[in-house]
């Protein structure tokens, strides 16, 4: 058998996987009592899952996330926290996303907002989803200058793609004019089309009030929590706490 032309063909292809699984499977003589189908199964499996997890972290990459390991397999529920296991299983099946619902996680500093947050949208990337993470004074920040160098049509049209935005610490602090309607310009792009994630330390109640604009206050929050699901995080902070681990 002509191994090395073979091989250089399947690199020249980018099936990196498929070379290594091939060489492999050529150190394992067990395998010679696989049929072809069985074998040449194997090798398009590993070339598959290679390719699979090369997305992945290109994804997430490009998400950025704050907590860049954390996933819904660490989240612990203790009583004291009052988080619906249950809620959060049926959550991370991302169907929510494919039906651009919105996800708020709202709670008092330190309860696991941020963290739980970074789980969901790990969990989208392995869904497939592409997804970015901003803080809101960052987010806010960026919108800015985008308007003063002349993208700020285009950072609009970028962020309008993305199947799920995650801004946390949304309601920190109070909003200028100018970052209320460009929220507004955000949110109105993505509504009914993508989904969003936010977090906040203040409850939901008092968003209409933070806004303080009663026009955009209407606007954002219709769009925002009309379809929205809830997760409301109690119990003390949990900073101590194993950061991998929330």
């Amino acid at each position: 058998m002509l191994t090395e032309p073979t091989m250089d063909k399947l690199r020249a292809l980018d099936l990196h996987g498929m070379a290594s699984a091939w060489i492999e499977q050529q150190k394992q003589p067990d395998l010679t009592r696989l049929s072809f189908d069985e074998r040449f199964g194997l090798l398009v499996d590993v070339e598959w899952d290679r390719r699979q997890n090369k997305r992945l972290e290109r994804r997430l990459k490009e998400a950025k996330l704050k907590f860049s390991r954390a996933c819904l397999e660490n989240v612990d529920y203790p009583p004291r926290r009052e988080l619906d296991k249950a809620a959060v299983r049926q959550l991370a099946s991302c169907q929510w996303i494919e039906q651009h619902h919105n996800l708020v996680i709202s709670g008092k500093t330190g309860t696991g907002k941020t963290y739980l947050a970074c789980a969901f949208a790990q969990q989208a990337c392995r869904k497939g989803y592409r997804t970015c993470y901003r803080r809101a004074p960052r987010l806010f920040h960026e919108l800015a200058l985008a308007r003063a160098d002349g993208t700020y049509v285009r950072l609009l049209a970028k962020l309008a793609r993305l199947d799920l935005l995650v801004v946390d610490d949304w309601a920190l602090a109070p909003l200028a004019d100018e970052e209320r309607r460009d929220f507004l310009e955000v949110v109105e792009d993505r509504a009914e089309t993508r989904s969003t994630i936010l977090t906040s330390q203040l409850p939901i109640e008092k968003w209409h009030d933070h806004v303080a604009d009663p026009t955009i206050a209407d606007a954002l929050c219709d769009r925002l929590l009309h379809n929205a699901y809830r997760l409301v995080l109690k119990g003390p902070s949990r900073r101590k706490e194993a950061p991998e681990k929330s």
